[in-house]
């Protein structure tokens, strides 16, 4: 099947020309008439395999022009780089047709989204923190709003974004159409679907967690941080290899400490993003190495690139398909390393595992040196309760004497007596009967 067979209209045609697509991924072609057909739809497929398109051509295929300033179709995506991500995607497509599209996300001005807002737009995509935002303050109209995508529902749920969605279901109108992508199926996932979309057609694109075909797996097994580093020295000397590297960390305190490491040789094709860096800092560290300004980027969780490298292996399997779904896209080769401590034993086994196949063990190349330099988190943790060396004698009795000032007998129900007598207090007090008896005296 190629394009031609989905009988788009020719603005979209000359777009995809353009762009130089020619044959649908498996998802675009699978949910291109369910979604055409106004119903709800529940689609399961990998990151990489051009969802954003799958839902956006019949979408702007049955779009008609209009000169209204609310907005018709709302996608929600978790974070703000995809936010900027899916914007420039759908103005790719739409580029031949009237279509105004705007991306809003927190961390930025708000007056200047309401103005853009009120300048009228048909497609807003948004997370959903601004625009619930957005809503509340009157200035975003979403009586109009026909279609609602949410899209990387799982990721969008793993951060916590489940109350937020229900209190926007309550905003939109009931009579719409709901679209849903995801790369995995959850528990979470479903409990949502059931809960809000009516009888949704589910369109799934192979098994979650089988790898893209044309993603090149590798394995190095490291020891520790500072080997992880000095492997990583290695590999991007090759700059023709490595052009354009993600390298994905498990957290934020990690990815700074390896930025600070890798700065020390590649400063000036280095930038880290994560979520305590500054809206602007994001944006533009995001924005040199899209452009190649950069070819390394450190991140907890981010866009697209031809090589991923994991310097931390993901505890859980699915995060894993998600950083190699980073890659290898638009039908081109990518290459994704993983490097694995002895620690990660047991979750390098559960990756294989749902993915069905085992990743090639590389040897370390001979340059790299082996560290003996351990960090925090890598040095054994003494814990003195469970400490084999104690002896049972070395434990005190578990009681001790009572300082003075806490050998006060327990008095109970009588002590509000002996407090009473006392400090002479009347016993009429509060006493409303005793008062009333002596006033009638």
């Amino acid at each position: 099947m190629n394009f031609r067979d989905l009988n788009l209209n020719t603005p979209l045609y000359n777009a995809l020309d353009d762009l130089g697509f020619t044959t649908p991924t498996p998802i675009q072609e699978h949910a291109f008439n369910v979604v055409s057909s106004g119903k709800d739809v529940v689609g399961i497929a990998q990151t990489g395999t051009g969802k954003t398109f799958a839902y956006m051509l019949p979408i702007l295929k049955n779009l008609p022009f209009a000169t209204q300033e609310n907005p018709r179709i709302l996608v929600l995506v978790p974070t703000r780089e995809l936010v900027v991500q899916v914007v420039e995607e759908i103005e790719k497509l739409s580029k031949y047709m009237n279509t105004r599209v705007l991306g809003v996300y927190g961390g930025t001005n708000i007056n200047t989204q309401k103005q853009a807002i009120a300048e009228g737009l048909d497609i807003l995509v948004a997370t959903p923190g601004r625009f619930y935002d957005l809503a509340l303050s009157r200035v975003l109209q979403v009586k109009s709003i026909q279609k609602l995508v949410i899209d990387e529902v799982d990721v969008m749920l793993d951060l916590g974004f489940r109350h937020q969605l229900i209190n926007i279901f309550d905003l939109l109108p009931e009579r719409r159409q709901n679209i849903m992508f995801s790369a995995t199926m959850t528990e979470d996932v479903d409990d949502l679907i059931n809960d809000f979309f009516k009888s949704p057609e589910r369109v799934s694109i192979a098994v979650s967690g089988t790898p893209l075909e044309n993603i090149k797996q590798l394995r190095y097994e490291v020891p520790n941080f500072y080997t992880k580093v000095n492997l990583l020295f290695e590999l991007l000397q090759d700059k023709e290899r490595f052009n354009k590297t993600l390298i994905f960390v498990a957290n934020k305190k990690m990815a700074d400490r390896l930025f600070d490491k890798l700065d020390e040789r590649f400063h000036d094709e280095l930038c880290v993003i994560h979520s305590n860096k500054t809206q602007n800092y994001r944006l533009r560290s995001i924005e040199q190495f899209r452009t190649g300004m950069n070819r390394i980027l450190v991140a907890t969780d981010i866009m697209a690139r031809s090589h991923v490298i994991n310097f931390d292996t993901p505890n859980y399997p699915e995060n894993y398909m998600h950083r190699i779904g980073r890659t290898g896209r638009a039908e081109r080769e990518g290459e994704a390393l993983i490097f694995t401590t002895e620690s990660d034993t047991e979750a390098i086994e559960n990756i294989q595992s749902l993915m069905n196949m085992q990743i090639p063990v590389l040897e370390l190349p001979e340059a790299v040196e082996i560290s003996d330099q351990l960090i925090e988190e890598e040095r054994p943790q003494i814990k003195e309760r469970n400490n084999p060396d104690r002896k049972p004698e070395d434990v005190g009795p578990a009681f001790h004497e009572k300082s003075e000032k806490n050998k006060k007998e327990n008095l109970g129900g009588s002590y509000k007596f002996k407090i009473a007598e006392k400090y002479k207090k009347p016993k009429t007090r509060g006493d409303k009967n005793y008062n009333r008896r002596n006033k009638k005296k």
